[in-house]
Parts: C-alpha cells; sequence; structure tokens
C-alpha cells in the first residue's frame, strides 16, 4: 500500500486543530523541566539536574517540531519566537534545524535529505557523526535557504554567541552546565532522532518506524510515533495517540516496524 493510498483511508483533518487545553499544554510542556533542571545545577546539584535537563531536551525537540509543521496552534509570529527563543535553551540554531526537516519531509533519505543521511549508517557511526551532523545542519541552511533562513541563522547563532559569553566571563556555572549538557544532547541528535526512527526503511522511507508500547511513548512524550508523523505531518504530536489508533483501525495490516 502506497504513502496516498493510506492518506486516503484514514480520517485525519480534524486533528490538526488544538484546544485551548492542548495549545497550553504543547506551548508550555518544556517549562517545568526546563526550570527544575536549572534550579539544581544553582544549587550545585548536577547529577540529579541531568535527567531533568534531558526530559527538558526531548519536551524542546517535541515543541519545536510542532513549530516546523506550524503545529502550535499560535499565530506565525509566536511560532517564530518560540523557535528563537528555543535556539538559546537548546543551544543550536532551530531555524537551521527546522530548514533541513523539511526538506527531509520533502526529500527524505535521497542525497538532498541532508538531515536523513545517518539513517544508512550503523547505529555507532550514527554517534559518532553527530557532530558532523549538527554542522551540516547550519552549513546546508546557509547554502540553499533563502534570505529569511539565513537572517535568522546569523540572529540565532549571534545570540547563542553572546549567552556563551556572558555565562562564560561572568562565571555562571549553571549556565554553563546548560550550555554543555545541550551541545552534547544536539551531537546525539543524528542518533536518537533520526537512526532510531528511519534505519532499514530505505525501501519506503515514507514509512518510518513507530512506537506502540504505551509505557515506552509516555516516557518519551510521543515523539516515536514517526510512522504517524511522515504520513500525517500537519498532525500535532499531542493527537498522535488518537492518529496511531485510527491508521490501525483504518488500515490494519499496515506494516510496522517498531523503534525500540
Amino acid at each position: 500500500m502506497t504513502h496516498q493510498e493510506v492518506i486516503k483511508k484514514v480520517d485525519w483533518k480534524d486533528l490538526r486543530h488544538l484546544s485551548v487545553k492542548e495549545m497550553l499544554i504543547e506551548n508550555n510542556l518544556t517549562i517545568p523541566w526546563l526550570l527544575t533542571s536549572v534550579t539544581l545545577a544553582y544549587l550545585g546539584y548536577y547529577w540529579l539536574a541531568l535527567p531533568f535537563s534531558a526530559v527538558y531536551f526531548l519536551t524542546g525537540l517535541r515543541q519545536v517540531h510542532n513549530g516546523f509543521h506550524n503545529s502550535l496552534g499560535t499565530n506565525r509570529f509566536l511560532t517564530w519566537l518560540t523557535l528563537y527563543l528555543n535556539s538559546l535553551s537548546l543551544f543550536t540554531s532551530i531555524h537551521a534545524v527546522k530548514f533541513n526537516h523539511l526538506r527531509h519531509h520533502k526529500y527524505c533519505l535521497t542525497d538532498e535529505d541532508y538531515e536523513g543521511k545517518s539513517a544508512k549508517m550503523s547505529w555507532y557511526g550514527a554517534i559518532l557523526y553527530g557532530p558532523v551532523h549538527m554542522f551540516l545542519i547550519h552549513k546546508v541552511t546557509w547554502q540553499k535557504g533563502n534570505k529569511q533562513y539565513r537572517q535568522n541563522l546569523l540572529l540565532e547563532l549571534a545570540s547563542m554567541a553572546a549567552l556563551l559569553f556572558v555565562a562564560l566571563y561572568f562565571n555562571i556555572h549553571f549556565l554553563i552546565y546548560h550550555i554543555i549538557v545541550m551541545i552534547i544532547a544536539e551531537f546525539l541528535m543524528a542518533f536518537f532522532a533520526v537512526w532510531t526512527v528511519h534505519h532499514h526503511t530505505d525501501d519506503d522511507p515514507n514509512f518510518a518506524r513507530t512506537q506502540r508500547g504505551g509505557w515506552k511513548n509516555k516516557i518519551t512524550f510521543s515523539m516515536f510515533y514517526h510512522l504517524e508523523h511522515h504520513l500525517f505531518p500537519a498532525v500535532p504530536t499531542i493527537k498522535l495517540p488518537e492518529l496511531a489508533k485510527r491508521i490501525d483501525k483504518a488500515v490494519p495490516d499496515l506494516n510496522k516496524k517498531s523503534t525500540f
């Protein structure tokens, strides 16, 4: 069954819309995790802060990912602001990530898909490739992006540089901790955000891997419903569990490869 045939069988358009409660959740999901991790780091409890930093990074990815697809329920400026502020807190140019992610959907696992290159590597190769992956994300945006993308890239890189200068010059230890942890997390993106959901799917890249285990999806904030996301990228993450049920009901014989 082709990508288009699956889309025609599933009733999904109503899932694009968020209630006020759902919009508030998607736009504020990161706050408690970020505040807790930074507070613990400020108090010097770095090891205790680490798991909260990890969850913040995951929820931050969920938030900006929805922003990439205009699925936060906010207007254009607020969505841009969300991406910009997350560039500072995740310590990477989120508009550069957006540019490459949208190309990933358009050119999935082809030579033009720079985001997806690690999907064809071994798991350890994808981990080692992480720093190169992040460098290419920014380089490709500068080379292939339009004027607006390049302006956003420069603004975010300049803001990150200013933040790093302040942290180092004034020796703000909790901020230095946060920046280091976010950089390490970004270097693991080629493995966690690409390889895990796309390895061995070359036969039909649009049918990415997915996760059906209830507790696994809870602890990963539904970020591994990737088959569902590639089929219906306009559906917000908070609606993906319901979308998965509809796909299973409408196309029960669809081959689904597990993420983990």
